[in-house]
């Protein structure tokens, strides 16, 4: 057999083997972006047709240490085929060993990881946040497979390199590092350490909104002090010349554009949208009563990582318990709790009274919730923190 003739075949099986990674990854991504979206516990069933240590008599498989070695070794393989496309010479036999190896192990684990991540033993919240990871992975590695050349050829420096035509194969790779190094982080994290780490996420972003409605108030409180003290001498525009300067807007506009004479008026009303001095609706007592209870709910949230999630285990109960489900039902309040804070920012901002009752109620009725379920200890009826949540459910409550 001539050498032309082997090298044409080789070509030909790495040509079919990447067309056919494309498709499992494709496949897998597929299934695992499902898990990822909606936790569908069918969907699991056609990650692989592999068993698991769920569905068998063995001792349950760590998901999260499966899952950190499948993209260590993604990565590994991944690099090998970075530099094989870019460097002379081309060997399709080279590159066809190391893909051969990727769909034979590390892509079909890191799906059996996400399938052996199971809710009832790990909460969906863990594994929904491993199964968005994992489909990054898959979906940059399958990107890094489609730029595997067929004709035999390294990429050329334009395919390589980041180009206004798209992001070339360096770039690829490094986006797939990063997708890979994000799941082996959050595995080593473990099982309680995910949730720590989730839950100080959210209490980040209720701490974000506290900071704006504080400022918010503050700020309007200060354009009030510039008017009655300073006036037209700051060298600022009055209450007459911001008018003037909206007429002239207006009239400046052509008759044909009537949305932008609209948006100039919009902006107009926007500007206004501070508490009023007299505020009638009482704006400035809802928004002081609304910082003072969030700044209780973001001390729950804070006393919560410190006496209930940081007190679990590395890993989840290896045998059936209560506890993955009852983390799933306080994380389930625990993220809509942020949610119902930014909507109830809104209608501060807006200025409308009825919808702040009512988000304020959502809110610190959640707040409440998530208190009771946390009242008890993982193991017991009382402890430290049962009696500082019950004292947080007195002072939620007050207006």
């Amino acid at each position: 057999m001539s050498s032309s003739t082997s090298s044409t075949e080789a070509l030909e099986t790495l040509n079919a083997l990447s067309a056919s990674a494309i498709t499992l990854l494709s496949q897998l991504e597929a299934a695992v972006s499902r898990i990822a979206s909606q936790n569908n516990l069918a969907a699991t069933a056609t990650v692989t047709e592999k068993p698991t240590a769920a569905n068998t008599n063995n001792p349950p498989v760590d998901a999260l240490s499966l899952a950190h070695d499948s993209a260590s070794l993604i990565k590994a393989h991944a690099t090998k085929i970075s530099l094989l496309i870019i460097n002379e010479p081309f060997t399709p036999t080279a590159i066809t060993k190391v893909l051969r190896e990727l769909v034979a192990a590390p892509v079909p684990s890191l799906a059996a990881a996400v399938e052996g991540c199971t809710p009832e033993r790990y909460t969906s919240t863990i594994q929904q946040d491993l199964a968005w990871r994992a489909s990054r992975v898959l979906r940059e590695l399958k990107e890094l497979v489609t730029r595997i050349p067929t004709d035999g050829k390294v990429l050329s420096d334009a395919k390589k390199n980041v180009s206004a035509a798209g992001r070339g194969s360096i770039a690829t790779t490094g986006v797939l590092w990063s997708a890979c190094d994000d799941v082996t982080t959050f595995a080593k994290r473990g099982f309680g350490g995910n949730l720590v780490y989730k839950v100080d996420q959210l209490r980040d972003t209720l701490k974000d909104v506290m900071e704006e409605l504080k400022e918010w108030g503050e700020e309007t409180e200060a354009e009030d002090d510039d008017d009655d003290d300073e006036g037209e001498d700051d060298g600022g525009v009055d209450d007459d010349g911001a008018v003037a300067q909206v007429t002239a807007a207006l009239a400046s506009a052509s008759v044909s554009g009537t949305q932008d004479a609209q948006a100039i008026l919009d902006d107009l009303m926007g500007a206004q949208r501070y508490i009023p001095r007299d505020d009638p609706d009482r704006i400035r007592a809802r928004l002081d009563s609304c910082l003072r209870r969030l700044r209780l709910t973001s001390l729950f949230y804070q006393a919560t990582v410190k006496r209930r999630l940081k007190s679990l285990p590395h890993l989840p109960p290896a045998s059936p318990s209560d506890i993955p489900p009852r983390l799933d039902e306080v994380m389930s309040v625990l993220k809509r709790i942020p949610e119902r804070f930014g909507s109830l920012a809104l209608a501060f901002y807006e200025l409308e009274p009825s919808e702040i009752d009512r988000l304020m109620d959502e809110c610190f009725f959640d707040a409440f919730a998530a208190s009771e379920l946390l009242v008890k200890p993982w193991d017991g009826q009382k402890d430290e923190f049962t009696d500082w949540a019950l004292r947080f459910q007195i002072e939620i409550k007050k207006g």
